[in-house]
């Protein structure tokens, strides 16, 4: 190979570099922050489903799964973030709401984990992947967050008023925290995960953006969910 040959293939070496990875040169490094809690947000539901129906296993048996790993892929199937997660067609916060009312007959943690899978889906524009020309609302992610506070709480405090099975009157609609016989905050400390993955995101694409966020308190026990879209 003579040396204007060796040198036209050297030259070549970092368009083929391109060509076989296109999307990196398609991002900032706000977009790769975006995946990176994007994909943290995503795993962080998918713990808190499988921590639910560990604990309440009746639910996945109400949604007709042959087992609990089988009601986490119907969950997780990317597909359905943007549909109905509950029979009577809710969607987001409202499905959320149904989930947590005494009279609710079907899979309370579908409904529960779905709706905020519904929410963030939203919150996210409905993309799971970003590039330059994708823009992120640092206020509809704060909203999230605070949505997903709101969330919790009600799920730490919603209790039965009527017994079902052998589950009596003043009982949790959904078992999640427990401080006797043994502590267990594990899904404390998700859900703070999840609101501390949003807020960081939220504050990064308020900088981007020169956005400023307006920052609504509530109180939590009369609190009511916030607008996404």
């Amino acid at each position: 190979m003579n040396r204007r040959s060796c040198l036209a293939a050297l030259l070549s070496l970092p368009l083929a570099a391109c060509v076989s990875s296109p999307a990196q040169f398609a991002k900032t490094d706000v977009d790769r922050m975006a995946d990176l809690h994007r994909r943290e947000v995503t795993a962080s539901l998918g713990r808190l489903a499988e921590k639910l129906y560990r604990r309440n296993p009746r639910e996945w048996k109400k949604g007709g799964h042959a087992s609990l790993d089988a009601a986490l892929a119907q969950l997780a199937d990317p597909a359905r973030a943007a549909l109905s997660p509950e029979p009577g067609g809710r969607f987001g916060t409202a499905a959320v709401l149904a989930a947590l009312a005494d009279d609710y007959a079907h899979d309370r943690v579908a409904a529960y984990v779905g709706g905020l899978t519904n929410m963030l889906h939203d919150a996210f524009n409905g993309k799971t992947e970003f590039f330059i020309l994708d823009d992120l609302d640092a206020q509809k992610l704060h909203n999230a967050a605070r949505n997903v506070e709101i969330a919790a709480w009600k799920l730490a405090n919603a209790r039965r008023n009527q017994p079902e099975g052998d589950l009596p009157a003043g009982a949790p609609l959904l078992y999640s925290n427990e401080m006797t016989p043994v502590q267990n905050l594990s899904f404390e400390r998700e859900f703070g995960r999840l609101v501390g993955n949003l807020d960081l995101l939220s504050s990064i694409v308020a900088d981007k953006t020169n956005r400023g966020v307006v920052k609504i308190v509530q109180n939590l026990a009369t609190a009511v969910f916030l607008p996404i879209k």
